[in-house]
């Protein structure tokens, strides 16, 4: 393997491992801080006992995602210095200010909530996990800017006597209405994601009959979370679709393995088996005119074709392939759409049948709730997958490909080295998280405080805890 290789591999990983525990934290940051408002507002010790129990595996998931993310970071000079090199100027700005909200903001109001508990007056104290939750949101929303400007690159110029591209209006970058998606695609994914752990862990110590008054609200706000997700993430998706086609329509075309330009009514293929060597499917089944809606709004909508486009890119950009891996777009796109739809469905399913504290008519319906605890994960890994891939060859679309963008003076064999490295660090790593959030997912919730009781008419006096 290149060293280009190697590295578009320690990217990979780095990314998609970086998100298990993203959309995770601010998913339990905002669910948590939502069950303390209810604490807060109706003062039942149900809620104030599931705060407390779903804001330690919260806490846990933090430190990873704090970990992980700044390894991310770092390999972009190690691994991609001449991409560091030339888009520092604009690249470097969000993520200095993601690092500002994530070590600052992030951490001090994390640290004000976990340790503020009979410090703080309860309103103080319940601001503190809202403020973190937003703190979350913004972290998270000044790496989609950075990553959205690789994806569509505005506000810049390029500097002929460097030959860096030079950041000319922020206010741009901030806005790009690809980052502005992804927001909300990302806020959808969260919701979907710790709704999914939320009910899973409900629905297993629900299945034992353990501490239903606790697990049982949980297991509501979960499934709720879920199915209020799978509508934002279908909403943002079509947006972003959209977005995407006239931004990068030869990544639509390749999630498609739509190689002829289709002048209207272009079908949705839901199973393909083509030739790339050829240009062409030799099987696929489609929805007919739904790829030219979810792409233009309109079920007569045209969408270019991978051969047309690629024809089109050699004109504009000169000799070589423009073409990203189809096989490896095509199926990350259909298995990112479809295990979030199955978490939805799976979610909606199961409110249904525990309408009105009911428990599902067969026990190993508890069981399907929290093995489907997976799926948002493995759709938020697809969705990277599909995000990067279908971008090639280009690292910044229409301005750098990715093989200019590798450090051109780190050996084949070091790159190997941080690989494996790399790959064992975060094997163990994987071992200790799962590890602690199984142990303290399957623990009982903390016991009520016996002092002092719930006093409506001083509501922010701070309670000393004693379990």
């Amino acid at each position: 393997m290149s060293s280009l290789d190697l590295a578009r591999w320690q990217f990979a990983i780095t990314t998609i491992y970086h998100f298990i525990f993203v959309p995770l934290s601010i998913g339990l940051a905002l669910l948590t801080a939502g069950l303390q408002t209810a604490w807060v507002r109706t003062g039942q010790d149900r809620y104030l006992r599931a705060t407390k129990f779903w804001g330690k595996l919260l806490a846990i998931t933090f430190a990873m995602g704090v970990v992980t993310g700044v390894w991310q970071e770092f390999q972009f000079g190690m691994g991609w210095s001449a991409y560091s090199r030339f888009v520092g100027d604009i690249f470097g700005a969000p993520l200095a200010m993601e690092g500002l909200f994530a070590f600052f903001l992030e951490s001090t109001f994390l640290g004000l909530w976990l340790f503020g508990w009979d410090k703080l007056p309860r309103k103080v104290h319940l601001a503190t996990a809202w403020a973190f939750a937003v703190g979350t949101i913004l972290s998270a929303y000044f790496i989609l800017t950075a990553n959205a400007w690789m994806q569509h690159p505005v506000g810049y110029t390029i500097n002929e006597a460097t030959n860096r591209a030079e950041l000319t209006n922020y206010a741009a970058v901030l806005t790009n209405n690809t980052a502005l998606v992804a927001l909300a695609h990302t806020i959808g994914v969260a919701f979907l994601t710790a709704g999914a752990v939320m009910a899973g862990v409900a629905a297993w110590h629900l299945a034992r009959k353990r501490h239903v008054d606790v697990f049982r609200p949980s297991l509501k706000v979960g499934l709720w979370s879920a199915v209020v997700a799978g509508l934002i993430l279908s909403v943002s998706g079509h947006t972003d679709a959209q977005i995407m086609t006239e931004q990068q329509p030869m990544k639509m075309a390749a999630g498609e393995a739509l190689w002829d330009t289709e002048e209207e009514c272009a079908g949705f293929s839901v199973f393909a088996v083509g030739d790339v060597e050829e240009g062409r499917n030799h099987i696929n089944i489609q929805l007919p005119c739904m790829l030219s809606f979810l792409a233009t709004g309109s079920f007569d909508g045209t969408v270019e074709g991978i051969n047309d486009l690629q024809a089109a890119s050699v004109e504009e950009f000169g000799p070589g392939s423009y073409v990203p891996p189809v096989g490896l777009s095509y199926w990350s796109f259909r298995l990112m759409i479809g295990f979030g739809l199955m978490a939805s469905a799976v979610a909606l399913v199961l409110l249904f049948l525990t309408r009105g504290d009911r428990d599902p008519p067969r026990r190993w319906l508890w069981t399907v709730v929290t093995a489907a605890m997976v799926l948002p994960f493995l759709g938020n890994a697809m969705g990277w997958i599909f995000t990067e891939v279908a971008r090639q060859p280009w690292t910044v679309y229409g301005v750098m490909f990715t093989e200019d963008a590798v450090s051109g003076s780190v050996p084949t064999w070091q790159f190997a080295t941080s690989l494996a490295l790399l790959a064992v660090l975060y094997g163990v790593m994987a071992v200790v998280w799962f590890g602690l959030m199984r142990r303290y997912a399957t623990v009982e919730p903390a016991s009520a405080p016996t002092e002092p009781e719930y006093d409506p008419d001083n509501p922010d006096k701070p309670l000393t805890f004693a379990y």
